[in-house]
């Protein structure tokens, strides 16, 4: 962790005001109530704006396949030690079919021995936005022999989306989740 002690501190739910309870108080019920969650609805107005963006990256609006979005939000996770994110997100990557092998791989980049040409264009797409904020003219080549226009607008929306996630959970000092293991 960047931190080892967060600078903003998820709410308690204490803390929570009605409308806040009427929303979160279900979440809370259902399934682990997530640091991020609580640091975010710290920022109330952000936080419900946020979370439609971050719904269509994540969910069945994006057109991109999850074992493949995973590929590309663990690099930016290490590209931007970002702990809290990539703890996280190689739980969702086993459960998109990504091996321990794999996810271990990612660390090491599109150049490591094991990747498809597609996997190793998802991983220097992500690297490129990272570096220079455009998919260069041989990766975006490579991608868009298997990747229509949606597809290749969402890799972009998920390194984008994800570079933003990870700025915010190290700046902010969020702490990894009960059981959830960083690098």
């Amino acid at each position: 962790m960047k931190l080892s002690q967060p600078r903003i501190p998820p709410l308690a739910e204490s803390e929570w005001s009605a409308e806040q309870r009427k929303v979160l108080a279900p979440i809370k019920a259902s399934q682990p109530f997530y640091n991020v969650l609580g640091t975010l609805s710290r920022h109330w107005d952000a936080a419900q704006k946020f979370t439609v963006w971050a719904y269509h990256v994540m969910g069945e609006t994006s057109r991109i396949a999850p074992r493949e979005r995973e590929i590309l939000i663990l690099r930016v996770g290490w590209l931007c030690q970002a702990e809290y994110e990539w703890g996280q997100h190689v739980i969702f990557a086993r459960e998109a079919g990504l091996t321990d092998v794999e996810i271990a791989r990612i660390k090491a980049g599109p150049d490591a021995p094991g990747w498809t040409p597609f996997e190793a264009a998802l991983l220097r797409a992500t690297d490129e936005l990272h570096r220079d904020s455009c998919i260069g003219d041989a990766t975006w080549k490579t991608l868009a022999e298997r990747y229509d226009d949606l597809q290749m607008m969402d890799v972009v929306f998920a390194v984008g989306q994800y570079h933003l996630v990870s700025m915010a959970l190290n700046s902010f000092g969020v702490q990894l989740d009960a059981g959830v293991k960083g690098f």
